[in-house]
């Protein structure tokens, strides 16, 4: 029976929904139809993640509670998993494909379809619409860095840069058709234009960015940049910022620890905590207020005692306003999975959960300094009960207090902030017309 119904799930990075929006067009292109409850659907698209031993534990849970639910379904797996772990994939039940990665553009032209001999440099992937209220434009994949704990460089291969012209077409696309906030993601945003002809990087592609969109979209769209590397941050990064107008004040730092000596043993020796923070204190001379998120990794194999203070006091000492702190996770195939000194999961979990803490403060702090500003920018995501939210300019979530007319899913609309809420976040008033002004 030919396939007609279709459902896809998606686990793991903002790339991977991405990804999963472009599949989900190219089936609905061919006539295929999408289905919200998976036991109505002939096919179903697991998109994977691999980032975490605990995340193909999760990818192994869902496809059987999948199959539980549509029993008759086909059920593929794609993405980081698929590439690193795919015949165990083949066994559990209900799957009857698991295509790797390197092979999942090939899946846009149906569940069938196999990839070509010759694959192009960039997957020929790209989305028209999104399903969540800010959407992600891809602009890299891949990494050639090699972390010691990170299975990336295995399960998506070296980096590649979207070709730029290709990210200014999507972003106009994607604001001609609604969206007021998109999101540039990549793995390694750091390696954007090695492989370019004249070596251009990130920067580049925001100044062109921004003098190619700017002049029509500044001030009724904006951008927000994904995770972004240390070693990034210099002069360039600064006159860059200084000069955007659809960039959000708001940064996201692949830092994962405060300890020299463990950056060193995770192969992240070519950037030191010190100029991390001397960046920050410049970014304070183009953008008075800002947000700051990092990512934080806590037991890393040798990690002492000490050096898990040095992190906590680098935390201390950052403008941090969240963080993403995880415990280590031995990935097999990486060098750290066999180095000397793992730290026992017990302890990996009592610094993580140390680490959090101090972020969290760091958190309610900054929602708290908010309540200054007389005015935000927030993006509707969602609506309860006729009640908006979604996230500021400085990436804190903000929940509309007053009922009324529903600003549009998607718009940017005004907002005065009222009220810290649990866990950091704000409550906001519509700011009337004329007000703050």
């Amino acid at each position: 029976m030919p396939t007609r119904t279709f459902h896809m799930t998606t686990l793991g990075c903002k790339i991977n929904q991405y990804e999963t929006q472009a599949l989900r067009e190219g089936w609905t292109g061919l006539g295929l139809t999408p289905v919200a409850d998976p036991g109505q659907a002939q096919v179903i698209l697991v998109n994977s993640c691999a980032v975490t031993a605990r995340a193909v534990a999760d990818l192994r849970g869902v496809v059987r509670a999948l199959h539980r639910q549509a029993p008759d379904a086909r059920i593929l797996i794609t993405g980081c998993a698929a590439q690193i772990v795919g015949e165990e994939l083949l066994t559990l039940p209900g799957v009857v494909r698991v295509v790797g990665h390197k092979d999942k553009a090939a899946l846009a032209l149906g569940p069938e379809a196999e990839a070509p001999g010759d694959r192009p440099v960039w997957p020929p992937l790209a989305i028209r619409n999104f399903e969540r209220a800010r959407a992600v434009v891809k602009i890299q994949d891949g990494c050639s860095h090699r972390c010691t704990y990170c299975v990336v460089p295995l399960s998506r291969g070296p980096s590649v840069t979207r070709p730029f012209d290709q990210v200014v077409d999507e972003i106009s696309r994607l604001f001609s058709a609604g969206f007021r906030e998109l999101v540039l993601s990549g793995v390694n945003l750091g390696h954007i234009g090695r492989d370019l002809p004249g070596g251009p990087d990130f920067w580049d592609l925001l100044g062109l960015i921004e003098s190619e969109i700017g002049p029509e979209w500044a001030g009724r769209a904006r951008l927000r940049v994904s995770s972004l590397e240390p070693g990034q941050l210099g002069a360039k990064a600064l006159d860059t910022l200084s000069a955007a107008r659809l960039i959000c004040p708001h940064l996201h730092l692949s830092l994962q620890s405060g300890s020299p000596e463990v950056l060193r043993r995770m192969g992240r020796g070519h950037y030191r905590p010190g100029q991390v923070l001397d960046f920050l204190a410049d970014l304070r001379g183009i953008w008075p207020l800002f947000g700051l998120g990092a990512d934080l990794l806590a037991g890393f194999p040798g990690e002492t005692e000490a050096h898990c203070q040095e992190t906590l006091d680098f935390v201390a000492a950052l403008p941090l306003t969240y963080a993403h702190v995880f415990p280590y996770s031995a990935r097999p195939g990486t060098p750290a999975a066999t180095f000397p000194g793992q730290v026992p999961g017990p302890e990996r979990t009592a610094r993580a959960a140390r680490l959090r803490q101090a972020a969290e403060a760091k958190k309610r702090d900054f929602a708290r300094k908010l309540l200054d500003q007389e005015t935000l920018t927030m993006v509707v995501e969602d609506s309860v009960s006729g009640l908006a939210s979604g996230v500021c300019e400085f990436y804190v979530s903000c929940h509309l207090e007053q009922d009324g007319n529903e600003p549009p899913r998607r718009s940017l609309v005004q907002v005065r902030p009222v009220k810290v809420r649990a866990r950091g976040e704000l409550s906001v008033v519509p700011v009337q017309t004329g007000e703050g002004t």
